[in-house]
């Protein structure tokens, strides 16, 4: 009975132990949070997987998103630069598959806001085509009013909303 009970309480300790030291995400993974015995983290960041270093590449050295004009789904001149640069990381890129969100403020009803979204959504997907992304790389989808980036009934919070937003989707 004795071996029973010393031979469950050191199965616990492995389990224990081993949980100290597995690695883990978030505020801990950085090494920033505190650890095990004595305040020291024996925690090693995991490295980060590629198709996530792409997606944050994107976003931080092209930009991800073009703006609209109220209720319009053109791409005006002063976005077309941001196409242009995604245009071109695409082409670098050519195994890498993205999908083109398109948005638009509250303003409307619901089912005319979704088909806006797909005209502007669209309208971001025949520039990029224009400029030489294969089309069969991309795919669109319209979200209409339901996901704004922006609250608010203002006309600082709805130019925010109308947008097409390029998102990453997969290759490497």
């Amino acid at each position: 009975m004795r071996f029973k009970v010393l031979g469950m309480v050191a199965a616990l300790a492995l389990v224990v132990s081993a949980c100290e030291s597995t690695p883990e995400s978030g505020a801990g993974a950085s090494g920033s949070g505190g650890g095990g015995a004595g305040g020291t983290s024996t925690i090693t960041p995991l490295p980060a997987a590629a198709p996530l270093a792409l997606k944050d590449q994107f976003v931080v050295d092209v930009g991800d998103r073009v703006f609209f004009s109220f209720d319009r789904f053109d791409v005006e001149p002063d976005q077309r630069e941001t196409l242009n640069r995604q245009a071109a990381w695409l082409k670098k890129f050519s195994s890498v598959s993205v999908t083109i969100e398109g948005h638009a403020d509250e303003r409307g009803t619901r089912e005319y806001n979704l088909a806006l979204g797909a005209r502007r959504a669209n309208a971001v997907k025949d520039y990029l085509v224009f400029q030489g992304v294969d089309a069969s790389r991309i795919k669109t989808v319209s979200y209409g009013e339901e996901r704004p980036v922006a609250l608010g009934s203002d006309e600082s919070a709805w130019s925010q909303n109308r947008r097409g937003v390029t998102v990453v989707a997969g290759g490497s």
